[in-house]
């Protein structure tokens, strides 16, 4: 479905990016883990096109995406969910859901993100800069599920939310699973990330210095201590 291969990446003269490569095949879901710092959001920038590689190719649905623009990413069937809840703050919430929206027979529609996220129905008429940060992020998560992506990118969705809202967004990407969605999780909350993924990689300093099954890595004690301070 998505494929990343061999991609170098810089900001500037940094080198952020040295030769990742990962795959999110359908169906599956992919969590990348690591400290802060060490490259995972300049990988999601990187896969839906708000940066280019210097080197190495990109794939969606086998076709090479590696210099398009993001807008047709997205026209492709990729979905964002930005890491720092970037909501429409001079939106209401049901403005901020539908902006964007991608009908599609069956798919997720304001009916089906309410139902998920009761909270967002209750203030549907509210500015997007009245709500909490638990909510701001459910809209950011419900607007880029408007779009009926087929690889939805999630960059740190559990950052600085309370167990409540992170809950909220375990129900939904366990209810993602079950209905074989695909995709690319970047977290920080490894608990959280091994409880829903199907493989993990962790990155450091720009590689991915180990990739296994959720269950090989929580019995790492080492590659936890070094990569993810564990």
């Amino acid at each position: 479905m998505l494929k990343i291969e061999d991609i170098h990446v810089y900001y500037g003269d940094s080198y952020v990016l040295q030769g990742i490569s990962l795959e999110v095949s359908e169906g599956l879901i992919i969590a990348v883990l690591g400290r802060n710092g060490m490259g995972k959001t300049t990988l999601i920038r990187t896969a839906i096109g708000f940066m280019y590689p210097k080197r190495g190719k990109i794939f969606f649905k086998d076709m090479e995406i590696t210099r398009r623009l993001p807008d047709e990413r997205v026209g492709m069937g990729m979905g964002l969910v930005p890491q720092g809840r970037r909501v429409f703050r001079s939106l209401s919430v049901q403005e901020n859901l539908t902006i964007g929206s991608r009908p599609k027979s069956g798919g997720w529609d304001l009916e089906a993100i309410y139902e998920i996220f009761p909270a967002l129905k209750k203030r549907s008429n509210h500015m997007g800069n009245k709500l909490s940060g638990g909510e701001q992020q459910m809209l950011v998560i419900g607007r880029a599920l408007m779009q009926n992506p087929e690889v939805l990118l999630m960059d740190e969705p559990t950052e600085g939310l309370a167990p409540l809202f992170v809950q909220a967004v375990n129900d939904l990407i366990l209810r993602l699973k079950g209905e074989k969605f695909s995709v690319l999780l970047v977290e920080q909350n490894m608990d959280f990330a091994l409880n829903l993924a199907d493989k993990v990689h962790v990155m450091s300093r720009g590689h991915v210095v180990y990739s296994s099954s959720p269950q090989e890595l929580l019995e790492n004690e080492k590659v936890k201590r070094t990569f993810l301070g564990v």
